[in-house]
């Protein structure tokens, strides 16, 4: 009877490493998934948050007024900067960008002054922006000739924002579902090791409380051995990547990534506690000789 004691406990612990492996590896591939759906969205938000507003100023608009609206419009929650662009900046970022032989024709300098700044990626739209321009028309009159951003380029990015975070959404719901399953059928393939040793335990009084309590616990810190391998090796490969393509690194958002990891560990659990115990029922539901 000893002999078969220990002979259980090893196969048990054998298989419980394979569980732990095998579940370990399919949260991998959806902690990996869920940081490129973090990364595609982040992207979005660079992309957005990069489109330049500028709001050219009149050329009698004084000092006083120009850093009124300075102020003004740095104070606003979802600008993210604001800078004073004088006329010398101006035709120096000109020169930067294009040919410079305008100045054989051209010696006064056409450029007006203006105040150029970024919002946050949620209010990147033409009518937000718009009411944006209205506001600030109303707010300082005869100050701002004119308010422009990219039209076409902040629709655009928009548009291409969403689409991507939608097929990525849809392949994140897909790969959940595809991970329950994945680690479902682990956990009872672990399990069917052990169903003879639940129903002995089972023929000789044990009440089911009394006989799933124990696996539940073994299921839940498997669970989260599983979730913390997975997060180790999740985070080595963004690490690893990062540190290959130093690009990578402006996209790193920590607070998702936490909010990530969390639900690795809280999936690895709850799926796993769920499929042990409906296999430990299953197995005390099922007569002796069933199990062969």
């Amino acid at each position: 009877m000893s002999q078969f004691g220990k002979g259980s406990s090893k196969r048990g612990k054998t298989t419980y490493a394979y569980a732990i492996i095998g579940v370990a590896l399919v949260l991998f591939l959806f902690g990996i998934v869920g940081w490129f759906f973090i990364d595609v969205r982040k992207t979005g938000d660079y992309l957005k948050e990069s489109i330049q507003i500028q709001a050219f100023l009149n050329r009698d608009a004084s000092k006083t007024e120009i850093d009124s609206l300075q102020q003004y419009i740095a104070a606003v929650p979802y600008v993210k900067s604001a800078e004073y662009v004088t006329k010398e900046m101006a035709i120096e970022r000109y020169n930067a960008d294009n040919d410079t032989s305008w100045r054989k024709f051209i010696t006064n300098n056409p450029l007006p002054e203006s105040i150029d700044f970024n919002v946050k990626a949620d209010h990147v739209q033409a009518d937000s922006l718009n009411v944006l321009a209205e506001n600030l028309q109303n707010a300082f009159p005869g100050v701002i000739s004119e308010f422009k951003f990219p039209t076409v380029a902040v629709d655009k990015v928009s548009k291409y924002v969403k689409a991507g975070a939608l097929v990525f959404l849809i392949i994140a719901v897909i790969l959940t579902m595809l991970v329950i399953i994945s680690i479902d059928n682990t956990i009872r393939l672990a399990m069917y090791s052990n169903r003879f040793l639940i129903k002995t335990m089972q023929m000789v009084g044990a009440t089911r409380w009394f006989i799933a309590k124990p696996i539940d616990i073994r299921a839940i810190i498997n669970g989260l051995i599983s979730a913390l391998l997975a997060i180790i090796a999740v985070y080595s490969t963004v690490l690893l990547v990062e540190y290959f393509v130093p690009d990578f690194k402006t996209l790193h958002d920590t607070k998702s990534m936490a909010v990530l990891f969390m639900g690795i560990i809280i999936l690895g659990i709850i799926i796993s506690v769920f499929s042990t115990h409906r296999a430990v029922l299953k197995y005390l539901r099922m007569k002796l000789d069933d199990l062969y």
